[in-house]
Protein backbone atom coordinates (compact mmCIF):
# COMPACT_ATOMS: atom_id res chain seq x y z
CA UNK A 1 0.00 0.00 0.00
CA UNK A 2 3.01 2.34 0.45
CA UNK A 3 4.95 1.27 -2.35
CA UNK A 4 4.34 5.15 -4.42
CA UNK A 5 4.98 6.59 -1.44
CA UNK A 6 8.28 5.35 -0.97
CA UNK A 7 9.69 6.17 -4.43
CA UNK A 8 11.08 9.29 -3.20
CA UNK A 9 9.40 11.41 -5.28
CA UNK A 10 10.79 15.05 -5.71
CA UNK A 11 10.32 18.83 -7.55
CA UNK A 12 12.76 21.08 -7.94
CA UNK A 13 13.08 24.55 -6.79
CA UNK A 14 12.30 26.23 -9.53
CA UNK A 15 9.51 23.97 -10.14
CA UNK A 16 7.71 24.65 -6.61
CA UNK A 17 8.71 28.35 -7.51
CA UNK A 18 5.91 28.35 -10.23
CA UNK A 19 3.43 25.94 -8.55
CA UNK A 20 3.61 27.30 -4.87
CA UNK A 21 1.81 31.26 -5.69
CA UNK A 22 -1.09 29.60 -7.86
CA UNK A 23 -2.01 26.87 -5.43
CA UNK A 24 -1.78 29.50 -2.37
CA UNK A 25 -4.33 31.68 -4.40
CA UNK A 26 -6.71 29.15 -5.38
CA UNK A 27 -6.71 27.93 -1.61
CA UNK A 28 -7.27 30.75 0.18
CA UNK A 29 -10.20 31.83 -2.82
CA UNK A 30 -11.99 28.62 -2.17
CA UNK A 31 -11.51 28.80 1.71
CA UNK A 32 -13.28 32.04 1.56
CA UNK A 33 -15.85 30.85 -0.63
CA UNK A 34 -16.11 27.82 1.83
CA UNK A 35 -16.56 30.76 4.81
CA UNK A 36 -18.97 33.00 3.02
CA UNK A 37 -21.22 30.36 2.22
CA UNK A 38 -20.79 28.06 4.89
CA UNK A 39 -22.15 25.03 2.78
CA UNK A 40 -20.16 21.72 5.22
CA UNK A 41 -17.90 21.66 7.24
CA UNK A 42 -13.94 20.18 6.75
CA UNK A 43 -12.24 17.73 9.03
CA UNK A 44 -8.24 16.90 7.88
CA UNK A 45 -6.82 14.02 10.30
CA UNK A 46 -2.94 13.94 10.17
CA UNK A 47 -1.45 10.78 10.77
CA UNK A 48 2.00 8.81 9.55
CA UNK A 49 5.37 8.23 10.28
CA UNK A 50 7.16 10.32 12.90
CA UNK A 51 9.59 12.79 11.09
CA UNK A 52 7.27 12.61 7.58
CA UNK A 53 6.67 16.56 8.22
CA UNK A 54 3.10 16.47 9.50
CA UNK A 55 3.87 19.45 11.59
CA UNK A 56 5.85 21.33 9.17
CA UNK A 57 2.50 20.78 6.49
CA UNK A 58 0.22 22.10 8.94
CA UNK A 59 2.17 25.36 9.40
CA UNK A 60 2.50 25.72 5.80
CA UNK A 61 -1.44 25.36 5.31
CA UNK A 62 -2.10 27.96 7.71
CA UNK A 63 0.99 30.33 5.87
CA UNK A 64 -1.04 29.95 2.98
CA UNK A 65 -4.68 30.19 4.19
CA UNK A 66 -6.34 32.37 6.37
CA UNK A 67 -5.47 30.77 9.83
CA UNK A 68 -8.40 32.22 11.85
CA UNK A 69 -11.03 29.87 10.29
CA UNK A 70 -8.54 26.68 10.68
CA UNK A 71 -8.68 24.92 13.79
CA UNK A 72 -5.80 22.60 14.71
CA UNK A 73 -6.08 20.40 17.49
CA UNK A 74 -3.44 18.40 18.59
CA UNK A 75 -4.76 15.37 21.11
CA UNK A 76 -2.74 13.52 23.55
CA UNK A 77 -3.25 11.18 26.17
CA UNK A 78 -6.71 11.71 27.68
CA UNK A 79 -7.40 14.10 30.52
CA UNK A 80 -9.53 12.85 34.06
CA UNK A 81 -12.29 14.56 32.23
CA UNK A 82 -12.35 13.00 28.83
CA UNK A 83 -10.73 9.62 30.42
CA UNK A 84 -14.86 9.76 31.81
CA UNK A 85 -16.57 9.81 28.54
CA UNK A 86 -16.77 7.46 25.29
CA UNK A 87 -13.56 7.16 23.91
CA UNK A 88 -15.19 9.37 20.58
CA UNK A 89 -16.46 12.12 23.41
CA UNK A 90 -13.21 14.81 22.79
CA UNK A 91 -13.58 14.29 19.19
CA UNK A 92 -16.81 15.53 18.68
CA UNK A 93 -16.37 18.45 21.11
CA UNK A 94 -13.39 19.15 18.25
CA UNK A 95 -15.54 19.18 15.28
CA UNK A 96 -15.53 22.15 13.17
CA UNK A 97 -18.95 24.13 12.54
CA UNK A 98 -20.25 24.94 9.03
CA UNK A 99 -17.52 27.26 6.58
CA UNK A 100 -14.74 26.01 8.81
CA UNK A 101 -11.33 23.63 8.74
CA UNK A 102 -10.54 21.12 11.57
CA UNK A 103 -6.74 19.92 11.29
CA UNK A 104 -6.70 17.21 14.11
CA UNK A 105 -3.09 15.56 15.59
CA UNK A 106 -3.42 12.60 17.68
CA UNK A 107 -7.02 11.57 15.96
CA UNK A 108 -9.12 8.16 16.22
CA UNK A 109 -6.42 6.25 14.77
CA UNK A 110 -3.65 6.86 16.86
CA UNK A 111 -4.66 4.89 19.86
CA UNK A 112 -5.95 1.62 17.52
CA UNK A 113 -2.89 1.28 15.57
CA UNK A 114 -1.02 2.11 18.68
CA UNK A 115 -1.89 -0.22 20.63
CA UNK A 116 -1.83 -3.14 18.07
CA UNK A 117 1.50 -2.05 16.95
CA UNK A 118 2.69 -2.57 20.86
CA UNK A 119 1.04 -5.90 21.17
CA UNK A 120 -1.70 -4.57 23.53
CA UNK A 121 -5.18 -4.92 21.33
CA UNK A 122 -5.39 -8.05 19.61
CA UNK A 123 -6.23 -8.19 15.79
CA UNK A 124 -10.35 -8.72 16.85
CA UNK A 125 -10.91 -6.11 18.60
CA UNK A 126 -8.80 -4.13 16.57
CA UNK A 127 -11.12 -4.35 13.29
CA UNK A 128 -14.33 -4.20 15.65
CA UNK A 129 -12.88 -0.83 16.53
CA UNK A 130 -12.40 -0.02 12.53
CA UNK A 131 -15.39 -0.86 11.78
CA UNK A 132 -16.94 1.83 14.28
CA UNK A 133 -14.74 3.88 12.74
CA UNK A 134 -15.93 3.38 9.34
CA UNK A 135 -19.72 3.93 10.44
CA UNK A 136 -18.32 7.06 12.26
CA UNK A 137 -17.12 8.53 9.11
CA UNK A 138 -20.17 7.53 6.84
CA UNK A 139 -21.75 9.55 9.38
CA UNK A 140 -19.83 12.38 8.78
CA UNK A 141 -19.95 12.44 5.33
CA UNK A 142 -24.05 11.75 5.39
CA UNK A 143 -24.02 14.66 7.31
CA UNK A 144 -22.25 16.88 4.53
CA UNK A 145 -18.68 17.05 6.31
CA UNK A 146 -15.42 17.09 4.07
CA UNK A 147 -13.40 14.46 5.93
CA UNK A 148 -9.49 14.93 3.94
CA UNK A 149 -7.34 12.05 6.00
CA UNK A 150 -3.99 11.77 4.97
CA UNK A 151 -1.70 9.39 5.83
CA UNK A 152 2.86 11.21 5.79
CA UNK A 153 4.83 8.14 5.20
CA UNK A 154 8.77 7.45 5.17
CA UNK A 155 10.37 3.89 4.40
CA UNK A 156 12.30 2.95 7.33
CA UNK A 157 15.88 4.26 5.51
CA UNK A 158 13.90 7.73 4.68
CA UNK A 159 12.97 7.88 8.78
CA UNK A 160 16.51 7.22 10.10
CA UNK A 161 17.82 9.82 7.42
CA UNK A 162 15.00 12.59 8.31
CA UNK A 163 16.10 12.18 12.45
CA UNK A 164 19.94 12.19 11.47
CA UNK A 165 19.71 15.20 9.75
CA UNK A 166 17.34 16.87 12.34
CA UNK A 167 19.84 15.68 15.00
CA UNK A 168 22.52 17.69 13.05
CA UNK A 169 21.03 20.63 12.98
CA UNK A 170 21.10 22.93 16.20
CA UNK A 171 18.15 24.70 14.99
CA UNK A 172 15.71 21.20 14.96
CA UNK A 173 17.90 19.44 17.21
CA UNK A 174 15.07 19.41 20.26
CA UNK A 175 12.43 18.17 17.82
CA UNK A 176 13.91 14.77 18.08
CA UNK A 177 13.76 12.94 21.36
CA UNK A 178 14.37 9.22 22.28
CA UNK A 179 10.81 8.08 21.63
CA UNK A 180 11.78 8.48 18.04
CA UNK A 181 14.26 6.57 18.03
CA UNK A 182 12.30 3.65 20.01
CA UNK A 183 10.40 3.85 17.45
CA UNK A 184 12.40 3.92 14.60
CA UNK A 185 13.38 0.05 16.38
CA UNK A 186 9.99 -0.66 15.86
CA UNK A 187 9.36 0.87 12.29
CA UNK A 188 8.62 -2.93 10.69
CA UNK A 189 5.74 -3.78 13.17
CA UNK A 190 4.17 -0.21 12.85
CA UNK A 191 4.31 -0.10 9.26
CA UNK A 192 2.19 -3.38 9.22
CA UNK A 193 -0.25 -2.35 11.67
CA UNK A 194 -0.88 0.82 9.78
CA UNK A 195 -1.53 -1.03 6.62
CA UNK A 196 -3.98 -2.97 7.57
CA UNK A 197 -5.56 -0.25 9.77
CA UNK A 198 -5.87 1.99 6.00
CA UNK A 199 -7.35 -0.84 4.09
CA UNK A 200 -9.42 -1.44 6.25
CA UNK A 201 -10.47 2.06 6.57
CA UNK A 202 -9.98 3.87 3.05
CA UNK A 203 -13.20 4.26 1.85
CA UNK A 204 -15.40 5.88 -0.65
CA UNK A 205 -16.56 8.33 1.53
CA UNK A 206 -13.34 8.43 3.47
CA UNK A 207 -10.28 7.69 1.51
CA UNK A 208 -6.63 8.13 3.21
CA UNK A 209 -4.23 9.86 1.03
CA UNK A 210 -0.60 8.61 1.39
CA UNK A 211 2.26 11.71 1.20
CA UNK A 212 5.61 11.27 0.68
CA UNK A 213 7.40 12.66 3.29
CA UNK A 214 10.56 12.66 1.49
CA UNK A 215 10.85 15.78 0.14
CA UNK A 216 9.10 19.09 1.43
CA UNK A 217 8.47 20.56 -1.79
CA UNK A 218 6.83 17.86 -3.30
CA UNK A 219 5.04 17.01 0.54
CA UNK A 220 3.31 20.82 0.57
CA UNK A 221 2.20 20.67 -3.28
CA UNK A 222 0.74 16.88 -2.56
CA UNK A 223 -1.48 18.72 0.27
CA UNK A 224 -2.42 21.04 -0.92
CA UNK A 225 -3.75 20.02 -4.34
CA UNK A 226 -5.25 17.61 -2.51
CA UNK A 227 -7.25 19.75 -0.28
CA UNK A 228 -7.87 21.99 -3.22
CA UNK A 229 -9.31 19.50 -5.29
CA UNK A 230 -11.18 17.87 -2.53
CA UNK A 231 -13.18 21.36 -1.91
CA UNK A 232 -13.64 22.28 -5.38
CA UNK A 233 -15.20 19.14 -5.81
CA UNK A 234 -17.36 19.12 -2.76
CA UNK A 235 -18.42 22.53 -3.49
CA UNK A 236 -19.42 22.40 -6.88
CA UNK A 237 -21.45 18.93 -5.58
CA UNK A 238 -23.20 20.79 -3.11
CA UNK A 239 -24.12 23.60 -5.53
CA UNK A 240 -25.89 20.84 -7.69
CA UNK A 241 -27.46 20.00 -4.73
CA UNK A 242 -26.43 16.54 -4.77
CA UNK A 243 -27.91 14.67 -1.54
CA UNK A 244 -26.61 10.85 -0.51
CA UNK A 245 -28.84 8.11 -1.02
CA UNK A 246 -31.26 6.33 1.82
CA UNK A 247 -29.93 4.19 3.15
CA UNK A 248 -32.33 1.87 5.28
CA UNK A 249 -35.51 0.23 3.87
CA UNK A 250 -39.08 1.46 5.31
CA UNK A 251 -40.83 -0.71 7.72
CA UNK A 252 -43.87 -2.06 6.55
CA UNK A 253 -47.34 -1.61 8.30
CA UNK A 254 -48.93 -5.01 9.93
CA UNK A 255 -51.81 -5.91 7.99
CA UNK A 256 -53.86 -6.52 11.09
CA UNK A 257 -53.24 -2.72 12.07
CA UNK A 258 -52.16 -3.96 15.45
CA UNK A 259 -48.99 -2.44 16.50
CA UNK A 260 -47.09 -1.41 19.62
CA UNK A 261 -49.17 1.43 20.63
CA UNK A 262 -52.65 0.77 19.89
CA UNK A 263 -52.10 -2.69 21.90
CA UNK A 264 -50.89 -0.80 25.06
CA UNK A 265 -53.64 -1.49 27.40
CA UNK A 266 -53.39 2.81 28.69
CA UNK A 267 -55.64 3.15 31.50
CA UNK A 268 -54.10 0.90 34.40
CA UNK A 269 -55.39 0.86 37.93
CA UNK A 270 -53.66 2.51 40.85
CA UNK A 271 -54.94 5.66 43.35
CA UNK A 272 -53.17 8.11 45.42
CA UNK A 273 -52.86 5.98 48.74
CA UNK A 274 -50.89 3.03 46.74
CA UNK A 275 -48.98 5.27 44.87
CA UNK A 276 -47.40 7.64 47.51
CA UNK A 277 -46.34 4.53 49.58
CA UNK A 278 -44.44 2.77 46.68
CA UNK A 279 -43.28 6.68 45.31
CA UNK A 280 -41.21 6.81 48.98
CA UNK A 281 -39.94 3.40 48.75
CA UNK A 282 -38.85 3.90 44.73
CA UNK A 283 -37.44 7.34 45.46
CA UNK A 284 -35.27 5.82 48.64
CA UNK A 285 -33.88 3.37 46.79
CA UNK A 286 -32.95 5.41 43.99
CA UNK A 287 -31.49 7.90 46.61
CA UNK A 288 -29.20 5.08 47.77
CA UNK A 289 -28.19 3.73 44.47
CA UNK A 290 -27.06 7.20 43.29
CA UNK A 291 -24.95 7.36 46.36
CA UNK A 292 -23.21 4.14 45.82
CA UNK A 293 -19.08 3.36 45.59
CA UNK A 294 -20.16 1.61 42.63
CA UNK A 295 -22.75 4.61 40.76
CA UNK A 296 -19.09 6.84 41.21
CA UNK A 297 -17.68 4.54 38.72
CA UNK A 298 -20.51 5.02 36.23
CA UNK A 299 -22.89 7.56 34.95
CA UNK A 300 -26.93 7.88 34.29
CA UNK A 301 -28.33 9.01 30.95
CA UNK A 302 -32.46 9.05 30.96
CA UNK A 303 -34.15 9.90 28.13
CA UNK A 304 -37.97 10.97 28.05
CA UNK A 305 -39.92 10.71 24.84
CA UNK A 306 -44.19 10.99 24.71
CA UNK A 307 -46.63 12.46 22.86
CA UNK A 308 -47.53 16.08 24.62
CA UNK A 309 -49.34 16.12 27.80
CA UNK A 310 -47.96 12.48 28.61
CA UNK A 311 -46.31 13.33 31.75
CA UNK A 312 -42.78 13.61 31.05
CA UNK A 313 -42.41 16.65 33.13
CA UNK A 314 -43.86 15.05 36.18
CA UNK A 315 -42.22 11.85 35.76
CA UNK A 316 -39.16 13.97 35.82
CA UNK A 317 -39.43 15.69 38.77
CA UNK A 318 -40.49 12.57 41.14
CA UNK A 319 -37.06 10.95 39.79
CA UNK A 320 -34.93 14.36 40.95
CA UNK A 321 -36.85 14.43 43.95
CA UNK A 322 -34.61 11.68 45.62
CA UNK A 323 -31.37 13.49 44.02
CA UNK A 324 -28.56 16.26 45.00
CA UNK A 325 -29.33 19.28 42.89
CA UNK A 326 -25.18 18.93 42.70
CA UNK A 327 -25.76 15.37 40.82
CA UNK A 328 -28.29 15.59 37.86
CA UNK A 329 -28.87 18.16 34.71
CA UNK A 330 -31.97 18.00 33.30
CA UNK A 331 -31.78 18.87 29.60
CA UNK A 332 -34.85 19.99 27.42
CA UNK A 333 -34.61 19.45 24.14
CA UNK A 334 -36.06 21.95 21.55
CA UNK A 335 -35.14 23.31 17.98
CA UNK A 336 -31.54 23.21 17.33
CA UNK A 337 -29.44 26.58 17.76
CA UNK A 338 -27.83 28.18 15.28
CA UNK A 339 -24.29 26.85 16.36
CA UNK A 340 -25.72 23.22 17.39
CA UNK A 341 -27.06 23.64 13.43
CA UNK A 342 -24.04 23.81 12.10
CA UNK A 343 -22.53 20.47 13.49
CA UNK A 344 -23.42 17.09 12.89
CA UNK A 345 -27.11 16.13 14.23
CA UNK A 346 -25.52 14.29 17.23
CA UNK A 347 -23.31 17.00 18.27
CA UNK A 348 -25.12 18.60 20.91
CA UNK A 349 -26.16 15.58 22.51
CA UNK A 350 -22.41 14.56 23.13
CA UNK A 351 -21.36 17.80 24.66
CA UNK A 352 -23.82 16.83 26.86
CA UNK A 353 -22.74 13.95 28.73
CA UNK A 354 -22.32 13.65 31.79
CA UNK A 355 -19.29 12.60 34.02
CA UNK A 356 -18.73 9.16 36.12
CA UNK A 357 -21.27 9.81 39.48
CA UNK A 358 -23.49 12.35 37.41
CA UNK A 359 -26.87 12.02 35.92
CA UNK A 360 -28.64 13.74 32.85
CA UNK A 361 -31.98 13.82 31.99
CA UNK A 362 -33.09 14.45 28.89
CA UNK A 363 -36.21 15.66 28.31
CA UNK A 364 -36.85 14.66 24.33
CA UNK A 365 -33.46 13.51 22.98
CA UNK A 366 -31.86 12.16 19.87
CA UNK A 367 -34.73 11.08 18.75
CA UNK A 368 -36.13 14.21 17.51
CA UNK A 369 -34.74 13.09 14.39
CA UNK A 370 -36.56 9.88 13.82
CA UNK A 371 -40.16 11.69 15.46
CA UNK A 372 -40.06 15.40 15.10
CA UNK A 373 -37.82 16.05 12.16
CA UNK A 374 -39.44 12.53 10.19
CA UNK A 375 -43.03 14.29 10.74
CA UNK A 376 -42.29 17.58 10.04
CA UNK A 377 -40.24 17.07 7.16
CA UNK A 378 -37.75 18.93 8.75
CA UNK A 379 -34.54 16.24 7.24
CA UNK A 380 -34.72 14.16 4.42
CA UNK A 381 -35.96 10.43 4.44
CA UNK A 382 -32.45 9.57 3.96
CA UNK A 383 -31.43 11.64 7.13
CA UNK A 384 -33.56 9.83 9.30
CA UNK A 385 -33.44 6.74 7.92
CA UNK A 386 -29.55 6.58 9.13
CA UNK A 387 -30.16 7.59 12.31
CA UNK A 388 -31.50 4.32 13.40
CA UNK A 389 -27.97 2.99 13.21
CA UNK A 390 -26.15 5.92 14.26
CA UNK A 391 -28.31 6.60 17.33
CA UNK A 392 -27.58 2.96 17.95
CA UNK A 393 -24.29 3.55 17.58
CA UNK A 394 -23.99 6.23 19.99
CA UNK A 395 -25.72 4.72 22.98
CA UNK A 396 -23.35 1.55 23.18
CA UNK A 397 -20.37 4.04 23.18
CA UNK A 398 -22.54 5.24 26.18
CA UNK A 399 -22.64 1.59 27.58
CA UNK A 400 -19.11 0.55 26.60
CA UNK A 401 -18.02 4.21 28.89
CA UNK A 402 -20.15 2.95 31.73
CA UNK A 403 -23.06 4.44 31.43
CA UNK A 404 -26.68 3.32 32.16
CA UNK A 405 -28.79 4.05 29.29
CA UNK A 406 -32.81 4.19 29.99
CA UNK A 407 -35.16 4.97 27.69
CA UNK A 408 -38.93 5.77 28.66
CA UNK A 409 -41.92 6.05 25.84
CA UNK A 410 -45.10 8.07 27.71
CA UNK A 411 -48.27 7.13 25.79
CA UNK A 412 -51.61 8.31 26.22
CA UNK A 413 -54.70 7.81 24.84
CA UNK A 414 -56.54 10.90 22.67
CA UNK A 415 -59.05 11.08 24.68
CA UNK A 416 -56.90 11.76 27.67
CA UNK A 417 -54.57 14.12 25.85
CA UNK A 418 -57.57 16.36 24.72
CA UNK A 419 -58.87 16.23 28.60
CA UNK A 420 -55.34 17.44 29.74
CA UNK A 421 -55.27 19.82 26.80
CA UNK A 422 -58.07 21.46 27.77
CA UNK A 423 -57.57 21.51 32.01
CA UNK A 424 -54.40 23.25 30.94
CA UNK A 425 -56.07 25.91 29.01
CA UNK A 426 -58.49 26.37 31.81
CA UNK A 427 -55.76 26.54 35.01
CA UNK A 428 -53.58 29.95 34.95
CA UNK A 429 -50.72 28.22 36.12
CA UNK A 430 -50.49 25.48 33.66
CA UNK A 431 -51.20 27.99 30.37
CA UNK A 432 -47.59 27.94 29.59
CA UNK A 433 -47.84 24.59 28.99
CA UNK A 434 -50.30 24.58 25.96
CA UNK A 435 -49.23 26.03 22.83
CA UNK A 436 -50.86 26.34 19.50
CA UNK A 437 -47.75 23.50 18.54
CA UNK A 438 -49.84 21.37 20.66
CA UNK A 439 -53.00 21.70 18.61
CA UNK A 440 -51.38 21.10 15.36
CA UNK A 441 -49.07 18.21 16.57
CA UNK A 442 -52.17 16.21 17.65
CA UNK A 443 -53.66 16.44 14.31
CA UNK A 444 -50.57 14.21 12.87
CA UNK A 445 -51.16 11.73 15.22
CA UNK A 446 -51.63 9.28 12.56
CA UNK A 447 -48.01 10.28 11.24
CA UNK A 448 -46.36 9.99 14.81
CA UNK A 449 -47.95 6.79 15.83
CA UNK A 450 -45.72 4.34 12.98
CA UNK A 451 -42.96 6.72 13.48
CA UNK A 452 -42.69 5.94 17.18
CA UNK A 453 -43.18 2.02 16.51
CA UNK A 454 -40.63 2.26 13.34
CA UNK A 455 -38.09 4.07 16.58
CA UNK A 456 -38.81 1.09 19.12
CA UNK A 457 -37.95 -1.39 16.69
CA UNK A 458 -34.85 0.03 14.98
CA UNK A 459 -33.84 1.61 18.81
CA UNK A 460 -34.57 -0.50 21.07
CA UNK A 461 -31.64 -2.86 22.07
CA UNK A 462 -30.00 -5.31 24.99
CA UNK A 463 -27.63 -2.12 26.04
CA UNK A 464 -30.81 0.07 26.01
CA UNK A 465 -34.23 -0.85 26.33
CA UNK A 466 -37.14 1.04 25.40
CA UNK A 467 -39.67 0.94 28.63
CA UNK A 468 -43.03 1.45 26.82
CA UNK A 469 -45.19 3.66 30.01
CA UNK A 470 -48.56 3.19 30.11
CA UNK A 471 -49.48 7.21 30.87
CA UNK A 472 -53.33 8.31 31.38
CA UNK A 473 -52.90 7.37 35.18
CA UNK A 474 -50.21 9.74 36.13
CA UNK A 475 -49.32 7.80 39.64
CA UNK A 476 -49.25 4.81 37.86
CA UNK A 477 -47.12 5.94 35.45
CA UNK A 478 -44.64 7.61 37.60
CA UNK A 479 -44.34 4.35 39.93
CA UNK A 480 -43.55 2.42 36.94
CA UNK A 481 -40.76 4.69 35.56
CA UNK A 482 -39.09 4.51 38.83
CA UNK A 483 -39.58 0.63 39.46
CA UNK A 484 -37.89 0.08 36.05
CA UNK A 485 -34.92 2.82 37.05
CA UNK A 486 -34.12 1.81 40.11
CA UNK A 487 -34.13 -2.62 39.06
CA UNK A 488 -32.06 -1.45 35.99
CA UNK A 489 -29.88 0.42 38.25
CA UNK A 490 -29.54 -1.80 40.89
CA UNK A 491 -28.68 -4.67 38.37
CA UNK A 492 -26.02 -2.86 36.54
CA UNK A 493 -24.26 -1.81 39.86
CA UNK A 494 -24.58 -5.25 41.56
CA UNK A 495 -22.31 -6.75 38.29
Amino acid sequence: MFESAELGHRLSKAEYEIIEPKLRTDLLDVQFDLLEHKDFAVVILINGIDGAGRGETVNLLNEWMDPRHIEVHAFDRPTGDEGERPHMWRFWRALPPKGKIGVMFGNWYVDPIGERAGGRMKKAPLDQRLSELNRFEAMLAAEGVLLVKFWFHLSRAGQKKRLKALESNPATRWRVQQADWDFYEQYDRYREVAEHVLRRTSTGVAPWVIVDGTDPQYRAVQVGRTLLERLQRRIEYVRKGFRPRQTAAPLVAAPDERNLLNSLVLHQPMDKKAYDKQLEKLQGRLALALRSDAFARRSLVLVFEGMDAAGKGGAIRRITEALDTRQYHVIPIAAPTDEEAAQPYLWRFWRRLPRHGKVAIFDRSWYGRVLVERVEGFCSEADWMRAYAEINDFEDQLVSAGAVVVKFWLSVSQDEQLARFKAREAETFKRYKITPDDWRNREKWPQYEPAVCDMIDRTSTSNALWTLVEADNKYYARVKILRTLVDKLEAVLEE
